[in-house]
């Protein structure tokens, strides 16, 4: 009796982020429509999930870069294909892609890719390096911005590329069966919310610039990365320099993010360099919340300028303070009726369940 087929997807570790969780959301896709799911990383904490979602996990030091551990981990990525009869290997970075592409090439899978990121450029040899991203058999691009630069960079025939954005569950991020978290912020407080990463490029120094511009009554909450670390304590400095220490509060990571969006009046999206995506763009809009967003990359595609939220120039404080005072001083009902502008297109073109599917499309056409 035959096995169904076998789908494997391959990524550096499972700890947290946007690749993470696409992964882990294809992984319970794939079991729900009969195939068996597979999933090659280093590990972490989301090994969890992917197991509760139906798949097997498979450990192997994917994030290795090194030449010779990517000749280790595509002779492991064969060995299993060979071993379960794996028909297509899906890879999301590009370090485990090199891996996948010679595994792929050994064995005949079919060999798909998933476009995360703009990846930078920065020094010789990094477009080689980056290319194996524009190698798939079909590649998804999360983004039109993502689309555009493959084919801008890559040259690669725009009929091997599908354009899948990523998804939100509107049932988990939904504003009217979640209780706001408040960060213990006092009433009256105006709560100004950046949920990102604690590096650089994401604007967290943009975001205390502007926070130094506004009214007292204005805090301004960051949700994500290491709030002891190295960037949070210049974070603070600078918000003491400026003398906002008291409205700045960095609160680490939060893994469900819902509550935390419901307690915001205001969602930024503070990006200093495109983003490939920008997926807590649209849980916020999920959760009927006006974004203010870097006119760059993606978010130019998720946040229509004055129907569903703002954007603003990157990296200009007196910008984000004048686009947070804007929509402070909106009446009640117009903010109401923004929100419910930026859910209803999340629910038009922006779900787990379109990306999904989607997903599962390119993989049926592959197999056909």
């Amino acid at each position: 009796m035959s096995r169904p087929p076998a789908i494997l997807q391959v990524l550096p570790a499972l700890v947290s982020g946007g690749v993470e969780r696409g992964t882990v959301e294809i992984a319970a896709a794939l079991t729900r429509a009969g195939f068996r799911a597979f999933v090659a990383s280093a590990g972490g904490p989301l090994v969890a999930a992917v197991e509760a979602a139906g798949a097997t996990h498979v450990t192997l030091p994917l994030g290795a870069k090194a030449p010779w551990a990517i000749a280790a981990n595509a002779a492991a990525l064969a060995a299993l294909v060979r071993w379960e009869d794996v028909a297509i290997l899906h890879a999301r970075s590009r370090a485990p892609a090199w891996a996948a592409l010679l595994a792929a090439r050994r064995t005949g899978a079919h060999f798909v890719t998933t476009y995360h990121g703009a990846y930078n450029e920065g020094f010789w040899g990094k477009r080689l390096y980056n290319s194996v991203m524009a190698r798939g058999e079909r590649v998804i691009a999360i983004s039109a911005f993502i689309r555009d630069l493959i084919i801008e960079r890559h040259h690669i025939d725009s009929s091997r590329i599908h354009l899948i954005p990523r998804g939100v569950d509107p049932a988990l991020f939904d504003p009217t069966h979640m209780r706001p978290e408040r960060f213990g912020l006092p009433p009256g407080t105006r709560i100004v919310l950046l949920p990102a990463r604690l590096t650089r490029w994401k604007g967290q120094e943009v975001a205390v610039r502007a926070l130094a511009l506004l009214p007292p009554e204005v805090a301004l909450v960051l949700a994500g990365g290491d709030a002891e670390g190295a960037f949070a304590a210049e974070l603070r400095g600078l918000a003491a320099g400026l003398g906002v220490a008291e409205r700045l509060h960095l609160v680490g990571l939060r893994p469900d993010l819902a509550p935390a969006l419901a307690g915001a009046d205001i969602i930024l999206h503070a990006s200093t360099d495109p983003e490939a995506f920008g997926r807590t763009v649209i849980e916020a809009q999920a959760m009927a919340k006006i974004v203010i967003a870097s006119d760059l990359g993606a978010p130019r595609e998720t946040v229509a300028e004055g129907v569903t939220g703002f954007r603003i120039p990157p990296g200009d404080p007196a910008a984000l303070a004048a686009a947070i005072a804007r929509v402070l001083a909106m009446p009640a009902e117009a903010r109401a009726a923004m929100g419910a502008s930026a859910r209803e297109a999340v629910l038009a073109h922006y779900t787990t369940a379109a990306m999904q599917a989607a997903t599962l499309d390119v993989y049926r056409e592959l197999l056909a």
